[in-house]
Parts: C-alpha cells; sequence; structure tokens
C-alpha cells in the first residue's frame, strides 16, 4: 500500500533517510521532512507491507532549468528508497508511479530525477522504470581565503 506521508510518519520517513543519506542523523532529517510535507510545492509517498513501512519517494517541482527538459515547473524525484530486504518486488516502480501522478496533477508534462556518478543500483532503477540520461555532471568546490 502507498499513501501520501503524514506528519505521523516522519519517524519512519527520516530512520529510512537516515540509510539513504549517510552521515545525517534521523533528527536533522525529521525536521527537513516536517517542512517538505507542509509544502504545497512537495510531497511524500510511503510504502507499506503489512504494517511496515519498506520504502518512500519525496517529490517536488522545480521551477528553476533541469537538465533536459524544456518545460516548467518539472516533476522531480528528490528521493527513492527501499529497504534492501523488499527491493526488486516493485515497490520503487510504485513509489514512482505515484510521483509521476502527483506531478502530472500539479500540470508538469516532464519529469525528471538524477543519481551520484557512481551509484550503479540507483542509475540501473532509472534506467530500468523508463529513464533517459540526459548529461554527466562533477562538481566541483573550493575554499575561498577570507579577507580580514
Amino acid at each position: 500500500m502507498i499513501y501520501k506521508a503524514t506528519e505521523s510518519d516522519i519517524p519512519k520517513i527520516a530512520d529510512m533517510a537516515a540509510l539513504l543519506w549517510e552521515g545525517h542523523d534521523t533528527e536533522e532529517l525529521a525536521a527537513g521532512f516536517a517542512e517538505i510535507i507542509h509544502s504545497d510545492e512537495c510531497e511524500v509517498f510511503l510504502s507499506m507491507k503489512e504494517n511496515t513501512s519498506v520504502g518512500f519517494a519525496q517529490v517536488q517541482l522545480r521551477h528553476d532549468y533541469v537538465e533536459g527538459t524544456s518545460s516548467s515547473p518539472v516533476g522531480y524525484l528528490e528521493a527513492i528508497f527501499v529497504k534492501s530486504e523488499y527491493r526488486k518486488n516493485g515497490h520503487g516502480k510504485e513509489l514512482l508511479k505515484h510521483c509521476e501522478e502527483w506531478a502530472a496533477e500539479k500540470g508538469c508534462t516532464e519529469f525528471a530525477s538524477d543519481c551520484e556518478l557512481t551509484n550503479d543500483m540507483s542509475l540501473a532503477f532509472h534506467l530500468n522504470v523508463g529513464f533517459t540520461e540526459v548529461n554527466r555532471v562533477i562538481c566541483f568546490t573550493k575554499k575561498l581565503n577570507s579577507k580580514d
């Protein structure tokens, strides 16, 4: 069963998000999801199996330029996660379907996503569910010396 997450689901989502985004604690993630759940520009869907949370997906509207698209807003898959023991059973595809339907209801004609260059599992998922790779990018950063 998949449904739109509510405030009471935030602890479950934050626990799974901590598995997805290592280095972030659940309190920090819970605070972020609390904001997301109350936004008209975002939605979080939760996948359940027999009273157990097995995955989640976060979608939002992007009004800035999205690589490979030509419209605005664009529905954007910000995150999708399924616990390892529940993978390859259709949970990810169903979560994505709900995200795409939400974006279409918001007037989007295009849908996009991204993944890290080294995340082969995410790349395979995206290609398997119909995404087309449009670009690869390496981001850079450097510290600037502050002037006293």
